[in-house]
This record gives structure tokens, sequence and C-alpha cells, in this order.
């Protein structure tokens, strides 16, 4: 109602509207061409790796050049890139999900110059800047979390696993050698905002033990309603503690048998945390993807039940996924996902090709009358 009385007209919602509120309308930075073609696009094509053509059913074509982008990235580095638009794009540029950059050109003329400028550019270690690269039947930008770097509740860190995968992958992400897409991910702890349950291949943090209880601070810095209402497995309730010198206060107990080590009492109350050298590190799954071609969505598989961190290159980690990319690339069909080459030759099969060695941990024994019932694929099945 505050808009309304102050002359909003939701008919016009940028008629006399204060730009410094809230981010500008999307669609005044599209590219031109966009502009004027959208919702007519026929079709677009890969000419090769990192470069795509859409076009349009007036004509009109605009070319992609998509290069390979860090999720945390410098005032500097952003600065770079716009410079590399103003020089090449007139400035337009996008940002895709996987943290890739794309640079816009209205000619096949500017792609070569285009190409050769960023491909130029590395850091003073001798690494690409911006490497051409991520489409098609290649490895896809990771995405993933936030990591040691900002997060309270990571098992492990999420630039030095993603930096060490993709230098083990780098020449899968400037080629297109894979049957299909190959998208890997990660997440630093359950709570997965990395997307790790949907993903060909995901990297997925993981605590092993219980939070730590500071009895002494705990009352004093945290609601304890808080913390117990914070638990999904119900492992926290509340309990009087004796400390040293026989001081009693107010703080809380955990059933180690029902804890599932994912944080959420942390989150609630810094005197719980997690945090372990020993009992946190990675867990590998496969298998997952969105997409509805062939069959329908699938969620990531367990295929290795734990890894240390071994800051900072990740080697057995590394190692594990390198096993499972060359696996794949050898023996799947053209146009098959990995977790549909898996299940094509059997999972018993996965293991062996991929090298990997199988413990009853790791049976997916999960059955869910909801899981058949609902239609949650276009790929209906009456």
């Amino acid at each position: 109602m505050a808009f309304i009385s102050s002359g909003y007209n939701k008919d016009k919602p940028m008629e006399d509207r204060i730009t410094d509120i809230g981010p500008r309308k999307y669609d005044e930075f599209y590219h031109p061409i966009i502009a004027k073609n959208k919702g007519k696009w026929l079709y677009h094509e890969i000419l090769e790796p990192g470069v795509l053509v859409h076009v349009s059913e007036t004509g009109d074509k605009i070319f992609t050049v998509r290069v390979g982008g860090c999720r945390l990235m410098s005032c500097t580095h952003i600065r770079e890139i716009c410079e590399i638009a103003d020089k090449h794009c007139g400035g337009y540029l996008r940002f895709t999900t996987r943290n890739n950059i794309e640079f816009f050109v209205d000619s096949q003329d500017k792609i070569a110059p285009l190409k050769k400028d960023l491909e130029s550019r590395k850091f003073a270690g001798g690494s690409f800047k911006f490497p051409v690269g991520g489409t098609g039947a290649g490895i896809t930008n990771i995405v993933h979390t936030q990591g040691w770097i900002h997060c309270h509740t990571p098992a492990t860190d999420a630039s030095g696993p993603v930096k060490s995968t993709m230098d083990v992958l780098f020449d899968d992400f400037k080629s297109m050698r894979m049957p299909a897409h190959l998208r890997v991910s990660l997440a630093c702890c359950l709570n997965m905002c990395g997307a790790v349950h949907c993903s060909d291949i995901a990297i997925l943090g993981y605590h092993r033990k219980p939070p730590i209880l500071d009895h002494e601070y705990l009352d004093k810095m945290c609601e304890i309603p808080l913390a117990i209402a914070a638990c999904p497995t119900a492992a926290i309730k509340p309990a009087k503690i004796e400390l040293p010198g026989g001081v009693k206060v107010n703080s809380v107990a955990v059933n180690n048998e029902r804890c599932m080590f994912c944080g959420n009492c942390y989150t609630m109350c810094p005197s719980m945390p997690l945090a372990d050298d020993v009992g946190d590190g990675i867990v590998i799954m496969a298998g997952g993807k969105v997409s509805n071609r062939i069959s329908a969505p699938k969620f990531s598989k367990v295929v290795v039940a734990f890894l240390p961190n071994e800051a900072p290159r990740w080697p057995q980690t590394t190692a594990v996924i390198k096993k499972m990319v060359e696996a794949y690339a050898k023996d799947a069909n053209k146009y098959e996902r990995l977790g549909e080459w898996a299940e094509r030759i059997g999972w018993e099969r996965f293991f062996e090709k991929c090298d990997l060695p199988f413990t009853h941990h790791l049976i997916d024994d999960f059955r869910d009358p909801a899981y058949f019932t609902w239609r949650q694929t276009t790929q209906f099945k009456f």
C-alpha cells in the first residue's frame, strides 16, 4: 500500500522510479540484438568449444564467447572483464549460473580477435585468466559454495578443491570429447548449497563428529530453545551441567546416535562448533542430473564414502574424479549422461570400471511411495 500511496503505477513500473533503490531492470542491459529478437530465437549452434551462435527467425545472429570464471572475484578482475567487454563487445556481457562469463559480439569476424585477447591474459603463476570453453559435450565450470573463506559450517573448502579439480580436468573444459556434457559441483556441507544432489559428479563436504559443547558459555551466547528447535533429528535437549568448581549452568545435551552432523545447531549457537580436522572430509557422489532428455531427472548417489581434507591440492579427491571422468569418456554411448551410463552397465560394473572400492555403506536403500507416485518429470508414464 505504501507503494500505491506514493504514486506507484503497476502498469508502468518504471515510471518515476527512484533508480538508486534496488537493481535496475534487467532488460535495460540486453545487447541490442537480444532485445530486438526476444522470443524470436530459432536455434543455436556450438561453432567450436566455447563459441556459440544464436539465430533468430528475423535472420539476426548473436555470437557468444564463453570463458571460465571463478566464483569469488576481486574488483580488479571484474574491472578487467569490463575492459575486455568495452574493447571487443560494445560493453555487453553476462554471467552464467555456473560462474562463466559470456562475451557477446554481433559479427563472426570479431570472434578471433576476442579469443586471442582472452587467451593472452594470464595470472602471474602462468594460468589462464579467461580460458575459453565449457560448452557442449565437455566439462562445464564447477558451481560451488562458500567454503572456509566465508561460511561457518563447511566440512571442506570450496575454492581449493574446485581449483585443484579444474586443474586436473582443464583440457576437457576446453574440448568436447565427452559423450555428453558433464556437470561437476561442490557443496561444503550437508546443507548442499552447491546442487550436488543433481550433478554428474559431486564433491560434498561431510562432518563425521557431533558438535562440541562449550557448556561454560553456551547459555550466555545462545538462545537454547533456538538451538534445540534447529535440530532436524531432535538430537538436542536441554540439560543442567555442573562445571568444575560446582557451578551449575543451563546447557544442552546431544544424542550422538541421532546426530546427522548437519551443523544447524552451530548456526543458532556458536558454542556448539562442529568443525574437526580429522572428522571433516569429502564424500564423492555421482549420477545426478536435472535434464529430462533421454531419461527422467536423477539424484546423485554416494560412490566414495569419505576422503580426508588434503589442502592445498586435495590429491586423493582429484585422482578419484579423474578416474571417473576417464572411465565415462571411454565407455559411455554418445549423448549418455554419467548416471544413465552407470544404470545401463549396472552400478556394480560402474565401480569396477572406475576402480572404486564398494562397501555396504554405499547401498541405496531409500524407498518412498512418493518417489514412484509423484509426477516429478515431463516424462509421464501412464
